[in-house]
C-alpha cells in the first residue's frame, strides 16, 4: 500500500503543520464529504483575538477553495482540493447557518 507523506486516517488532510484550536477535529468531520479530494492546511499567524473557530471561504483556486480558519488569537490558510467548488461553498455555508441556529 502506497504510504502518503504527512497524511492519517482517510488520507485528504495533509499534517504537515500544526493546527489552531479546534481545525483538526472540524476538518475531520468534514474530510469524508464526496466533494473533497484533498485538505491542506497552511501556516499559523497571529490575528486579533476570537472566541472560538471561525472557517471563512476566501476565494475559488484553480484547484478547489481558500479558506481561513480563525480561533484564539491565530489564523491559518487552509486549501481544500475540489473538482465542485460551488457544490462545496453551499454545503459549508449550509453548515455554518446550522451551527450558528443552533447556538441561539
Amino acid at each position: 500500500m502506497l504510504e502518503l507523506k504527512h497524511r492519517s486516517g482517510a488520507k485528504k488532510i495533509k499534517y504537515e503543520h500544526h493546527m489552531i484550536k479546534g481545525l483538526r477535529k472540524f476538518l475531520e468531520s468534514i474530510e469524508f464529504w464526496e466533494e473533497i479530494q484533498s485538505i491542506i492546511p497552511g501556516r499559523i499567524k497571529r490575528a486579533r483575538p476570537r472566541p472560538k473557530l471561525m472557517l471563512s471561504i476566501q476565494y475559488p483556486t484553480t484547484s478547489g477553495l481558500k479558506c481561513i480558519a480563525k480561533s484564539g488569537s491565530s489564523v491559518q490558510e487552509v486549501f481544500i482540493v475540489t473538482s465542485f467548488p460551488e457544490k462545496l461553498t453551499r454545503r459549508l455555508e449550509a453548515l455554518s447557518e446550522k451551527k450558528i441556529t443552533a447556538t441561539r
